[in-house]
């Protein structure tokens, strides 16, 4: 469960007007990584750790042809999987919970993927960023995930003050709309690629600038590099 959040009115409105121009900015999102049930998309996600959607989809489109169901999964051994996701990095660790995660599915939820944040983390390799992302993006429940973008943009912005995922979605989600959950964590993604890459952040020209603690503080001719 994620922690309790102190509301403040002002971030609320802060947060708010945040997510309305980021969305006037760069338009509706959806799920960066490809798929098509929501299975597909948990061992997507778990696959992005560490690694670009690009990188991802380019992996999953050839696996996802061999293989695309919880017990098709459950069935591989570790060394047919790795050989498979080698490019995604951490390739051992990935297959061992990829199929560990399948096997379980099968097992206890008769090979549906459970969609609630409790279910699934009991998952093996599901942590409450891979769930949101499921939930929001798959099931269409209200989820916020906080990757490194957000984690990074929420601090530069002065809108927390931890490194701390849970801490961070506790805050996002305590002080927005659940309807724009899933939606802000897209668009707050695409920002930190295209506007605000780390360590070479364009303040200057950031559509966010005046609701950015950092980017507020430097004169107008200025940016962050």
């Amino acid at each position: 469960m994620a922690p309790s959040v102190k509301k403040s009115a002002a971030l609320k409105r802060q947060l708010s007007e945040m997510y309305d121009i980021l969305l006037k900015t760069y338009g509706p999102q959806k799920c960066f990584l490809s798929h098509e049930t929501p299975f597909q998309l948990l061992v997507a996600t778990i696959l992005s750790a560490q690694c670009t959607d690009k990188m991802v989809n380019r992996v999953t489109a050839p696996l996802f042809e061999r293989y695309s169901t919880p017990d098709d999964f459950a069935a591989l051994d570790a060394g047919q999987l790795e050989k498979m996701i080698h490019s995604c990095g951490y390739y051992r660790a990935k297959a061992k919970n990829i199929i560990a995660a399948s096997r379980a599915i099968v097992e206890r939820f008769h090979s549906e993927i459970p969609g609630t944040m409790e279910e699934l983390t009991t998952l093996p390799g599901v942590g409450r960023k891979t769930a949101n992302v499921v939930l929001a993006d798959a099931f269409g429940v209200p989820g916020l995930p906080v990757d490194t973008h957000v984690k990074r943009i929420m601090n530069l912005g002065g809108i927390v003050k931890t490194e701390d995922p849970e801490k961070i979605e506790a805050v996002l989600t305590a002080h927005l709309d659940p309807a724009k959950w899933g939606e802000f964590s897209h668009l707050v993604i695409l920002h930190g690629r295209t506007r605000c890459p780390s360590g070479r952040p364009d303040c200057t020209n950031c559509e966010i600038r005046t609701l950015c603690a950092r980017g507020a503080k430097l004169p107008a001719e200025k940016s962050c590099r």
